[in-house]
């Protein structure tokens, strides 16, 4: 089982900026980004299952968009008009079937993103 993200950078505040995970290794039940600010705890920003259910931190709603395609077993997080504040390391998470009707949640490595002012 694996996450690979990608997509970070540098952007000016009001900036877009695209992550993509990709998952390999067993069938997806959901998969999300969580951000990590320096010195906070890691965050929920966007969730999506397998079903195209999504969930937002409501610090997110209306500018982040959380989406998949489910034939490559890949996760978006389209993030747009970008604030200071949404400078994180962003990480993917995903939830794994593991046969049995369980599951497991594994996460990517992060992707720095920074947002100047």
């Amino acid at each position: 089982v694996q996450l690979q993200a990608s997509g970070g950078g540098l952007v000016q505040a009001g900036g877009s900026l695209r992550l993509s995970c990709a998952a390999s290794g067993s069938s997806i039940r959901a998969m999300g980004w969580y951000r990590q600010a320096p010195g906070m705890q890691r965050e929920l920003v966007a969730t999506i299952t397998s079903a195209g259910i999504t969930k937002y931190a409501d610090s997110v709603k209306g500018r982040f968009t959380i989406s998949s395609d489910n034939s490559k077993n890949t996760v978006y997080l389209q993030m747009s008009n970008l604030k200071p504040e949404d400078t994180a390391v962003y990480y993917c998470n995903g939830l794994f079937n593991m046969g049995w009707g369980s599951a497991r949640a594994y996460w990517g490595q992060g992707t720095l993103v920074t947002v100047s002012s």
